[in-house]
């Protein structure tokens, strides 16, 4: 495993060093040498990642290499950086430089070639010292024994997806009736367990069951970490209890006081039965700061805690409780739960007959822990052959049964991380930079990889493609976990779980490879995430290292960046989303190696007028910033991938001008690997250049008129590999005409179309591989939903004043469909769903359409609702489905979740009209 990193550096060098041959020239000599070494090294490097541990004696070799490889990495990047700032400028600056600055490149090449050659000289060294790095056949120490307890903090209910959780069916019954039943008082339900039992898992299968949703007010899920402030805790309950509730969270929370917090939220839960779980209770402090907070009002509210610690479980907390102590799987269970991770594509998950035998030793290594069950399963899904699964029962060594259970786990993740190939096993140290149960977005991660030159180049596919086969193989082998998924289940955002986390942060310490700077102890790396508002950004030290820097400081102030330490100057990854940073550093032009600048959600208001100079840039992304003019530089960088530069108008998303975008100088249709240019203003001669960028993949443009019709159409037709488009018009009386469109683009999955429409466009039901529909403002007098609802796989629909008629009829189709949006119909009278259409509808949104005086004929039929919203409609349509014994009630009590948004003096309210959860509440009262 430790080779990983340095296997991957390797391979980058030596195609530096091929690729760049025009930069180089002038130490051609020195790298040709240093090449032929390496690639030596990379071969032993390879042969020692397939074995299970290095002997010491190895450990060290591999640690002298990667310090030689660093070493070599920032040489050519030192060497190239000088080569390039020579080459910059126009033809009068290039000859102040000659003229002036060539003795110096002289020197800088005469003080490279020198630092080569002691280079060439260690590494001759070090292989002697190797024999020619060969293996010396000791059998050494795994390469787990020298790590500390892994902690877990985080909400392993992730780690297991819920259609996949064996064996806690009694225990979650269990739970439920505490939390439902008993007296009116306020009580505490601990869960405790060790460390990857399944006690997280257990309490989020419980909190977010229907039965006992239904039953509460209002809910909150905490996750609690070993070093807290009471006040940011206060504020994570608020955000959760407003957001849960789809509430609008205070806008000034983060300015708020301790008391000022506390008071908010009192006021707030007093009336409200509510239930809340504080997961992973380190400390019994937490109850003693944190219970002033959570009021006793006798109306049966109820907190449940996860902790590892019997102490605390068994804390007398002067109020009812209850404790729950979780216990392993049975062997029957564990047997069942691995058999769903490890053949997940056999019929009924059934075990191969000449692995079976394997197959139950290796789980009964797992001592019953569901987290070391699924992580074993997860790899041994991609073992076909049985020698493979022999291989890797021999490699669980005799501790696995001898060592506590901790131990346990961490040997077989560390198992799963060995199994990882090389390009994996740098996807998956690097996601350790985000903070701790954090929400990383898969489109995110994507092009960090990509920037990082983590993603290899396979033909015929692009690098988001290959990165995206990355992740899913990642998420497949229980590495990461799916948080959030699109309608159609295609994964959206993904967390690690902590343990993963752990482990990818000790490892990352040793390979020197990632750092996590907090306040705490500095460490030298080349990919460093700041997650505190510490000023000693400056004095780090090993910043000639620094290859990435990514900032996680949210709602703290963060020093403006007014400049760079020297250091910075070899950056390939700059990341300051939601950072409060209002101005960037002239020096930023100067880092010609950075790959990826993220300003999304900052407050930055310009680029620098020379941003031109960034020529290996592939992703800018200026989304939500207060940037919106970009300087005409940037059609001179040339690797530029992905361009993100749509601004929001929060809170007024019905609004037509709900989104913006930025104008954009018209050469920027000269970058020829743009795949993603999101969200531009249309401007005359943009348009007609426009018609050459047939390589986009997602493309945006507001302010289009009826002048670019044609072409508009023309280019769109040319962008066969479109998937993602939005085309907004100039004001909401303006009419999209895009009629010249024969038909659109054939993999298009996601359409966004804003602004008036004459009809319904005659290419709509063409739109074969169409998930996401989305027709804002556009008014239509026809009938829209005949032309769409033959489409196989659209799953989600929203229309915001579309549709003008009064009537809109579901009659078939819209099989796949899953989230139906409907909002802003002035005349709309009477919806009608017929049986057998839209069969897995889960969530329906109705709101501003106050001619609606019922809810749709024939949503009785629609038995997978989950969610029912009704915002801001007709009183008659509410009292309909008000109370018991109201008219419509009967045709939506299979709804388990039922929310009223309504306009009132002091803003928007939230009313619950879920039935069985306030009858519920009543008979606990009772």
């Amino acid at each position: 495993m430790a080779s990983a990193a340095v296997d991957l550096l390797i391979g980058k060098i030596i195609s530096v060093i091929e690729n760049e041959a025009s930069f180089i020239g002038g130490l051609s000599e020195e790298l040709s040498e240093i090449k032929h070494e390496l690639v030596s090294m990379r071969s032993f490097l390879k042969d020692a990642y397939e074995k299970r541990g290095l002997t010491e004696g190895e450990q060290a070799w591999v640690a002298n290499v990667r310090d030689i490889a660093y070493t070599v990495e920032d040489i050519i990047d030192e060497f190239m950086y000088h080569m390039i700032r020579k080459q910059q400028g126009g033809k009068f600056t290039r000859l102040l430089h000659q003229t002036f600055h060539f003795p110096k490149y002289l020197w800088v090449k005469h003080q490279m070639a020198g630092k080569l050659r002691k280079i060439n000289q260690a590494i001759k060294s070090t292989s002697e010292r190797r024999q020619r790095y060969g293996v010396d056949g000791l059998e050494g120490k795994s390469s787990c024994d020298d790590h500390k307890w892994v902690r877990n903090h985080g909400e392993s209910s992730l780690f297991i997806r819920d259609d996949d959780l064996v064996g806690i069916e009694d225990d979650r019954q269990l739970l439920v009736e505490w939390l439902m039943g008993g007296d009116a008082q306020r009580t505490v339900v601990s869960v405790v367990g060790m460390g990857g039992s399944g006690k997280t898992t257990l309490a989020a299968k419980v909190y977010n069951s229907q039965i006992v949703k239904r039953n509460f007010d209002c809910s909150a899920w905490i996750t609690i970490s070993q070093t807290y402030a009471i006040e940011d805790l206060f504020k994570g309950m608020i955000k959760e209890f407003y957001v849960a509730a789809k509430e609008v969270v205070p806008m000034d929370l983060s300015s708020m006081s301790y008391r000022q917090l506390l008071e908010l939220l009192v006021k707030y839960l007093r009336p409200k039965r509510y239930v809340i779980v504080l997961d992973d209770v380190w400390n019994i402090n937490l109850w003693r700061e944190i219970n002033v907070s959570l009021p006793d009002e006798n109306n049966g509210s109820r907190i449940m805690l996860t902790t590892r610690k019997e102490d605390i479980a068994s804390f007398s907390f002067g109020v009812g409780s209850y404790v729950h102590r979780i216990q392993p799987l049975g062997k029957s269970e564990a047997w069942t739960l691995f058999c769903m991770k490890a053949f997940p594509s056999n019929p009924n998950k059934n075990c191969p007959q000449n692995i079976e035998s394997l197959a139950r030793a290796l789980v009964d290594k797992c001592e019953g822990l569901p987290l070391a069950i699924v992580a074993l399963g997860g790899l041994m899904s991609t073992k076909k052959l049985e020698a493979d699964w022999r291989k890797a029962y021999n490699s669980l060594n005799w501790e696995l049964s001898n060592n506590p259970m901790l131990e346990v786990v961490k040997s077989i993740l560390f198992l799963s991380v060995n199994d990882l190939p090389y390009r994996l096993m740098c996807c998956f140290l690097y996601c350790c930079l985000f903070p701790e149960d954090y929400l990383i977005r898969r489109k995110r991660l994507i092009k960090l990889w990509i920037a990082e030159g983590f993603v290899e180049h396979v033909r015929g596919i692009t690098l988001e493609e290959v990165a995206e086969s990355y992740l899913m193989e990642l998420i497949c082998r229980s590495m990461l976990q799916v948080v959030m998924r699109n309608p159609l289940g295609r994964p959206k955002a993904c967390k690690m779980h902590d343990l993963m986390r752990e482990l990818a942060l000790s490892t990352s310490k040793v390979e020197k490879f990632c750092a996590i700077y907090d306040g705490g102890e500095e460490s030298v790396a080349r990919h460093l995430s700041i997650q505190t508002s510490d000023r000693a950004l400056k004095s780090w030290k090993g910043m000639s290292q620094l290859r990435s820097l990514l900032v996680f400081a949210v709602d703290k102030i963060f020093p403006t960046l007014e400049t760079l330490p020297s250091g910075f100057r070899m950056l390939r990854v700059l990341d300051l989303e939601k950072i409060l940073v209002m101005k960037l550093p002239n020096e930023l032009v100067d880092l010609f190696n950075l790959r990826y600048l993220n300003l999304k959600s900052t407050k930055v208001k310009e680029l620098p007028k020379s941003i031109g100079r960034l020529h290996n840039l592939q992703t800018l992304d200026i989304r939500d910033s207060d940037i919106k003019v970009l300087p005409a530089g940037i059609a001179k960088m040339q690797n530029l991938r992905h361009l993100l530069m749509t601004r929001y108008n929060h809170g007024h998303y019905t609004d037509f001008e709900y989104v913006y975008g930025s104008p954009s100088p018209s050469n920027i249709c000269k970058l020829k690997n743009l795949q993603v240019l999101d969200c531009v203003e249309a401007e005359a001669d943009f348009l007609r250049r426009l018609r050459s960028m047939t390589q986009l993949t997602r493309f945006g443009i507001t302010k289009v008129r009826e002048a670019y019709e044609k072409d508009l159409c023309i280019s769109i037709q040319n962008m066969n590999l479109l998937h993602h488009l939005f085309v907004m018009v100039s004001d909401e009386e303006a009419y999209l005409r895009m009629d010249a469109l024969s038909s659109a683009p054939p993999c298009i999955k996601t359409l966004v179309l804003a602004g008036k429409l004459e009809k319904v466009p005659h290419w709509f039901s063409s739109l074969q591989s169409l998930t996401y529909l989305y027709l804002h403002w556009s008014r239509l007098t026809e009938d829209l939903v005949p032309n769409i609802q033959a489409l196989p796989n659209l799953g989600d629909l929203t229309l915001i004043n579309a549709y003008t008629g009064n009537q809109l009829c579901f009659r078939t189709g819209f099989q796949k469909l899953r989230r139906l949006h409907l909002s802003n119909f002035p005349e709309l009278n009477e919806i009608i769903i017929e049986r057998g259409v839209m069969p897995g509808l889960q969530k329906l949104y109705l709101g501003r359409c106050m001619e609606l005086k019922m809810l749709p004929c024939g949503i009785e039929y629609l038995k997978d609702v989950e969610e029912l919203d009704l915002a801001i409609v007709s009183n008659e349509l509410i009292e309909r489905i008000r109370g018991e014994g109201s008219m419509d009630r009967p045709k939506v009590q299979h709804v388990p979740k039922i929310s009223h948004y309504f306009q009132s003096p002091y803003g928007i309210l939230y009313e619950s009209l879920s039935w069985r959860k306030k009858l519920a509440t009543q008979s606990m009262k009772k």
